[in-house]
């Protein structure tokens, strides 16, 4: 019989630049629950969920479930995850 594993991005996001790559093919989607749940994953893989958190003003929990695919975090709860991340958003041209 054939044994499979759950697929997980955590398992994929080790250095600062598969990160950044992530966030940015993430946003580049242009979906927002994807991009949301991205930067989730982001924090889970750093570690920081508990800062990033604590940054935003809302409960660890709170994060968790908003930065979900059926999450819908406010815009500062963004912000302050992307801060604590070490990044920061920027505009181009499309």
């Amino acid at each position: 019989m054939l044994k499979t594993k759950k697929w997980d991005i955590l398992n994929y996001l080790k250095t600062e630049d598969d990160i950044e790559r992530y966030l940015n093919a993430a946003f580049a989607e242009g979906d927002p629950e994807f991009a949301a749940a991205a930067l989730g994953d982001a924090a889970k893989a750093r570690k920081l969920m508990r800062k990033a958190a604590k940054k935003a003003g809302v409960a660890r929990e709170s994060l968790y479930q908003s930065l979900s695919k059926k999450g819908s975090p406010q815009f500062k709860t963004i912000m302050s995850v992307v801060d604590s991340l070490g990044f920061k958003l920027k505009v181009a041209p499309a």
